[in-house]
């Protein structure tokens, strides 16, 4: 099963998460410090929560479609490339506490999107830990960055 992937950067972690919580009826699939994943069933989503700067407005981070296998992803890749598009594969890196085979565009409106299957855990000694001392969100790879796409 495919599924969209909204990622969002929020100024307060723990009120997004309380507020998508009871929006979605669902608690985090993961929480690591600074980040926060939604596996929504209905409607079918991966919403990502990105902690930014207290006091910013919450914001669209990237955007992306998470599919099942590598394989998946490496058709994405060459159909994405035959009809014309800029591709930037990226393989087996660290990205949002998970080890993920992906390849990003970027849309008319200078949007990143990722389509991406998720290979293994990273650091499932954090999980539900919070302090920001410990956040790897950004440090892991510039994934969770918009600039540089």
């Amino acid at each position: 099963m495919s599924r969209v992937q909204l990622a969002l950067r929020v100024a307060d972690l723990e009120s997004s998460i309380e507020f998508y919580s009871r929006l979605f009826n669902t608690t985090p699939a993961k929480r690591r410090p600074g980040y926060a994943n939604f596996a929504i069933a209905e409607p079918p989503l991966k919403l990502v929560l990105l902690e930014g700067e207290p006091g910013d407005e919450t914001r669209m981070d990237h955007l992306g479609v998470e599919v099942e296998s590598t394989e998946l992803v490496d058709a994405a890749a060459h159909r994405l490339a035959d009809a014309g598009m800029a591709t930037r594969p990226e393989a087996q890196t660290t990205c949002c506490y998970a080890v993920q085979d992906k390849v990003w565009v970027t849309g008319p409106g200078d949007e990143p999107w990722e389509i991406y299957t998720v290979t293994a855990d990273a650091r499932p000694d954090l999980e539900g830990r919070t302090g920001l001392e410990m956040n790897q969100v950004g440090g892991d790879s510039a994934c969770c960055a918009t600039g540089g796409r």
